[in-house]
């Protein structure tokens, strides 16, 4: 069975989404994520009914942004951040969010067809928070792979907001 990659993402915002400040993230986010829904390797994105997830809370604290996927392989998720026009998007993340205070990233694996629940991917990342990178909760900087082996610990890009 070929087990499917599950990624959460939070990402602090400096301004409320209706700002003028966040007119450039605001305007083209449905545009990037649409990007990554085509993009090879994509499984899935969480959506709310009205078919964003821009809409959902987490941490009890409006300013934080939520973003759920599941990916065929941890190569085709980087190759959507780094390699694709979301990379633009990364390299601005300073102007529309603050730096987290944990690790905004929790990346594990799931059975095929799997769709993780809000609930599921925050406890993910609260157990990254808790026990740091393990087969449970990894991040891009410290990879894990189905059989639960660490695949590698790299440099990897900051995936900090």
């Amino acid at each position: 069975m070929t087990l499917s990659l599950a990624q959460v993402n939070l990402a602090w915002m400096r301004y409320p989404l209706d700002d003028s400040r966040m007119a450039d993230l605001r305007d083209e986010i449905d545009r990037i994520n649409a990007l990554g829904d085509r993009s090879p390797g994509c499984v899935w994105r969480f959506t709310t009914k009205g078919g964003a997830a821009t809409d959902v809370r987490v941490l009890d604290d409006p300013r934080v942004l939520f973003n759920l996927t599941v990916w065929r392989s941890v190569e085709d998720l980087r190759r959507y951040v780094y390699h694709t026009e979301h990379a633009a998007f990364f390299r601005r993340r300073r102007e529309w969010f603050v730096p987290p205070l944990h690790e905004p990233v929790a990346m594990w694996w799931v059975a095929p067809g799997e769709r993780p629940s809000v609930e599921d991917a925050m406890a993910r990342l609260d157990r990254l928070w808790r026990d740091g990178p393990s087969a449970e909760a990894f991040t891009l900087k410290r990879v894990y792979g189905p059989d639960d082996r660490l695949l590698s610990s790299s440099s990897a890009p900051s995936q900090t907001p």
